[in-house]
């Protein structure tokens, strides 16, 4: 009797989130990859099976080259400076000079701002001649800058925006995986007579491993499902110098209302975070170290 009492509210917190993942993930999933086989629907006529034509379509759109090029740089630029900065950090929060109360709240504060928020702040700070970015550069006899409104700067500074977010949030999982590093494993390592800078490369940054693989994963995610602050920002301009996949897809979806191609992108981006997130298991997982 008590043991069904307590595999019974086991198993309905196990299909709960299960219920769940398939309602707003596969489900979804399934239906946009057998969307994709088919053409709009209209009012005149119904929507028929096409086949890869819509895969075709997207083979022979440039606007999509330029959109996946944009995503790579966006990703490659922000994933790797958004992990080194999260572990600098944890870091200096993880130390025993004084104020790190005070430094883990202004360096998660970011973080807890809604993107639309965040947007609206930095669409002030970079506004040409008025902005703060503008004053600063004007302090040091430099020209104003139309950050968001040219082509060389519109992605790099919605770039700049990202890491600053972002960074405050894996702060916190390098945060409490730099506590849980064993003492006498770096103790051992400055007996031996390794420095600091030793003890962090060879002791502490392999059991940062399994933290940097989740990490890793969930910032490659947000690089490309990021759609928020480039409506607020720049709507992927100028010259689609700032448009990124999941914008694309909202924008060939909900303002195009072209729904079967935009089914079509959507296959194209899990396909291309699966395959992504897999290469990053490959790569970091072989290395890593866990208790």
């Amino acid at each position: 009797m008590n043991k069904k009492l307590t595999t019974g509210p086991a198993i309905i917190m196990l299909v709960i989130p299960c219920a769940i993942l398939v309602a707003f993930t596969h489900y979804p999933a399934i239906m946009a990859l057998i969307n994709s086989f088919w053409n709009n629907a209209s009012s005149r006529r119904p929507s028929r099976f096409v086949g890869a034509d819509n895969y075709q379509a997207m083979l022979e759109d440039d606007r999509l080259m330029q959109v996946l090029i944009n995503s790579t740089i966006y990703a490659v630029g922000t994933v790797p400076l958004a992990i080194g900065l999260a572990i600098g950090m944890a870091l200096l929060v993880n130390s025993r000079l004084p104020g790190t109360a005070f430094m883990r709240l202004s360096f998660f504060l970011p973080t807890m701002l809604p993107m639309i928020a965040v947007a609206n702040i930095w669409l002030f700070f970079y506004a040409p001649g008025i902005g703060l970015a503008s004053q600063i550069l004007g302090l040091f006899g430099l020209p104003s800058i139309n950050f968001l409104g040219q082509t060389e700067t519109a992605l790099g500074s919605m770039m700049f925006v990202a890491i600053w977010k972002e960074a405050g949030l894996f702060m916190i999982f390098y945060l409490a995986a730099l506590q849980s590093v064993p003492t006498n494993l770096k103790d051992a390592a400055k007996l031996e007579g390794a420095g600091r800078l030793r003890v962090f490369i060879d002791v502490v940054l392999p059991l940062l491993r399994p933290t940097t693989i989740f990490v890793a994963v969930n910032a490659l995610i947000n690089a490309f499902r990021l759609v928020d602050h480039v409506v607020v920002m720049t709507e992927g301009g100028p010259n689609n110098s700032s448009a990124l996949l999941l914008y694309y897809i909202y924008e060939v979806t909900f303002r195009q209302r072209d729904f079967a191609y935009g089914a079509t992108l959507t296959v194209l981006m899990v396909v291309l975070l699966g395959f992504l997130a897999i290469i990053q298991f490959w790569v970091l997982n072989r290395k890593a170290h866990y208790q």
